[in-house]
């Protein structure tokens, strides 16, 4: 997986800038404030270059955010933008990979949320997400929060979303959009039920499940 797809340098050193991070933040923001508790424990999965988890960690200050990603280029920019935001609920990333179970910490978490990874990584890394939150959300409750392109039974695919697929499986046979129902009924065997769907800008999807 590589999360830092794609991205460019930023003015600050060692950091790395993310064009989707400017278009997608508000819109993904409006959600998290509806949905997290006001001091919720926050894993991030994946964070990629850490532009997204400084901006919830500052527009949530009563949330603890911990932001995680398999890749030390990504950890590191994470680092350099948190030393920069100097935000005192934003904690040091983990290197967590989704796939890995052993990588997971052991904790008990009000909240998951994983912004445009399933696509861009194996089916294993959706499995190892599952599993990884079934284990670590609160019991009931807790919070797994999915943003990215989906594949809907029902809705007909976007041409942007198609041609971002083929683009994607060209890239490796491995990745690609996935289907919602897929999602939601590996989620269901972690007792992660989908419970709401919301329609995101420039065709993308945020899928909110409970642990129940």
């Amino acid at each position: 997986m590589n999360s830092l797809d794609p991205v460019q340098s930023a003015p600050l050193p060692g950091a790395r800038m993310s064009p989707a991070v400017a278009r997608n933040t508000a819109a993904i923001l409006n959600v998290l404030r509806v949905h997290l508790g006001a001091r919720a424990r926050v894993l991030e999965v994946a964070s990629g270059s850490g532009e997204h988890a400084v901006a919830f960690a500052r527009a949530l200050p009563a949330t603890l955010w911990t932001p995680s990603d398999p890749s030390a280029e990504a950890r590191d920019s994470i680092a350099a933008w948190a030393g920069a935001a100097g935000l005192d609920n934003l904690d040091e990333a983990l290197a967590l990979d989704a796939a890995d179970g052993a990588t997971w910490p052991e904790a008990t978490l009000d909240a998951v949320v994983c912004i445009n990874m399933i696509h861009i990584s194996p089916w294993a890394a959706t499995e190892g997400l599952m599993a990884g939150a079934g284990r670590v959300l609160r019991d009931p409750g807790g919070l797994l929060v999915l943003y990215g392109p989906f594949r809907e039974a029902d809705v007909p695919l976007a041409p942007s979303n198609a041609e971002f697929d083929a683009s994607l499986k060209a890239r490796n046979p491995d990745w690609g959009l996935r289907e919602r129902e897929a999602v939601v009924d590996l989620a269901r065997t972690h007792r992660l039920h989908l419970t709401r769907r919301v329609a995101m800008p420039a065709n993308n999807l945020m899928l909110l499940f409970r642990r129940a």
